[in-house]
């Protein structure tokens, strides 16, 4: 089997032959060619297959109502005691709702979890994940906001009781691995989903990760959930994926896997990618204290937007949406328009 990956260009200035990469920002006239049984080639772009061509240019369908032709962002609110970056400051509901409405000043989408899956947590029983979330969302949209809120959890229960009180979106870090009815509730319900790759469970998946080829190795697993999450019923128009970054993955794992991101779009959905102050960040931008890794959080999100990434995931929205404005001022061909 072969694989596809754009060498991605931002340039506004495009050279004839090229092509835009999935409807966005981004275009490419080269693609390297990938195999476990040869060594990496580079072809041109237009001596792509087909179908191939087809699923790297395709314009992603609108995500949750957001169109998917300019970066997002997607604000977190752990509601949490023990989330690695910020556990404990949003547990209480007043402070989760407060955190969500400055979230939504600033990013388009609001992820709310209340289950820490950070390396070596334990399981939140579905109650209490449940009385965590879902009365934060139904005030949230009580109080008149309009953005797509997103629940983060691994339980068909939690998914559900959030999707209830106004959620829209199930951002699901297990890839619908963890609970078998997850695929059927997110089928019935026509929610917006997020297949995240993780190897393992968040307790042990730091443990000792493995992988023969990790790019691949991921990419395969991801078009197995995405055939599955189809089988099941779930329009694939709805879903975005997600390599996992940091989920029983190594540093080297979590490089490879950045450097080589525009492999992903070849699975013809949009592509989010969570590596806000995660572990990595600190040990190169040597910052031990997960608050303290924000410049080094927004370098890897401009180099996700880069290679195409339509949604990031963030703590730092404010820091983050400054330099995506810039960014999207020096290589797109018109920044986005503030008002």
């Amino acid at each position: 089997m072969e694989y596809f990956r754009p060498i991605v260009m931002t340039d506004p200035v495009r050279p004839a032959g090229s092509f835009a990469l999935a409807g966005g920002w981004c275009w490419f006239d080269r693609v390297e060619v990938l195999s476990r049984a040869a060594p990496a080639r580079l072809i041109p772009a237009g001596s792509l297959p087909e179908e191939a061509l087809h699923r790297l240019t395709a314009p992603r369908a609108d995500f949750a109502g957001l169109t998917m032709d300019r970066p997002r962002l997607m604000g977190i609110v752990n509601t949490t005691p023990d989330s690695f970056s910020d556990g404990g400051r949003y547990l209480a509901q007043t402070n989760a709702v407060e955190h969500a409405r400055l979230v939504a000043r600033h990013a388009e989408m609001v992820d709310i979890g209340g289950e820490s899956t950070r390396p070596g947590s334990l399981e939140v029983p579905v109650a209490e994940e449940i009385a965590r979330t879902a009365p934060v969302i139904r005030t949230l949209r009580e109080g008149g906001m309009q953005a797509p809120i997103s629940i983060d959890t691994r339980k068909a229960p939690v998914a559900s009781a959030a999707l209830a009180a106004g959620a829209t979106v199930v951002n699901d870090v297990s890839g619908l691995d963890f609970d078998p009815a997850m695929g059927g509730l997110v089928a019935q319900t026509g929610a917006a989903l997020v297949l995240m790759h993780a190897q393992g469970l968040p307790e042990t998946m730091q443990n000792d990760p493995q992988y023969g080829d990790v790019l691949l190795d991921v990419y395969d697993a991801l078009a197995e959930r995405l055939a599955r999450a189809v089988a099941l019923g779930i329009d694939p128009r709805r879903i975005a994926i997600d390599p996992g970054i940091g989920f029983g993955k190594t540093m080297a794992h979590n490089i490879a896997l950045l450097r080589a991101l525009s492999l992903f779009h070849g699975l013809g959905c949009p592509l989010l990618v969570g590596t806000s102050r995660k572990r990595f960040i600190g040990s190169i931008g040597r910052a031990e204290a997960p608050a303290d890794r924000m410049p080094g959080s927004v370098a890897v999100a401009l180099a996700g937007v880069a290679q195409g990434v339509q949604i990031t995931r963030v703590h730092d929205m404010a820091e983050t949406r400054q330099a995506l404005l810039l960014w999207q001022a020096l290589h797109m061909d018109q920044a986005e328009d503030q008002g």
